[in-house]
């Protein structure tokens, strides 16, 4: 006695064998199927690139817009100390002919870096009278004051955003509650 196995193959040609039309039929709606995928596959790729492109566009305008960031961190360090100077000068020396030309100088400079910030969309954050703000005030001191508590009282250093982003926090201290 020997037994043969049936495999769904074989099942598959004897059914053709006997019924072309069903057999037409199931290889129809197999190629159906697979075309379906197909289609599928194609779609989720479209979609992926299109995502892809998306993503590539933004970085590129983040690039073109957020660039200079590093070098505007350094320069407001110069920013700082040219308004330290101007602060230093006395005001009887501010008349005095021999300082008038370094006086006006330094000025021009100061009007010139805030020109320069303005065209590269670096503003200054507006600090005192403020409530404190963690996105954009570091609270270094708390001091006695007739403000509301979290009230920024004075400003240490200034702050500054490059369009949407912090640049750098501003260094303000804070009226405390009272006790």
């Amino acid at each position: 006695m020997n037994e043969e196995t049936t495999t769904p193959e074989d099942i598959r040609e004897e059914t053709a064998a006997a019924a072309p039309e069903v057999a037409e039929h199931d290889r129809a709606a197999e190629l159906e199927a697979q075309l379906g995928e197909a289609k599928s596959a194609v779609l989720y790729a479209q979609a992926e690139t299109q995502n892809v492109r998306r993503r590539m566009e933004k970085d590129i305008a983040d690039a073109r817009a957020y660039a200079a960031t590093k070098f505007a961190r350094d320069v407001l360090s110069v920013a700082d100390n040219l308004a330290r100077a101007l602060a230093a000068i006395p005001e009887d020396l501010r008349g005095d002919e021999k300082l008038k030309g370094l006086v006006t100088g330094l000025e021009a400079t100061g009007r010139e870096l805030e020109a320069v910030f303005t065209r590269n969309d670096i503003t200054r954050i507006e600090s005192v009278g403020q409530m404190l703000d963690p996105n954009k005030h570091q609270a270094m001191i708390e001091l006695p004051s007739d403000q509301p508590a979290g009230t920024v009282v004075q400003e240490m250093q200034g702050g500054y955003m490059i369009k949407d982003r912090l640049l750098r926090p501003a260094m303000v201290a804070v009226a405390k509650a009272a006790d």
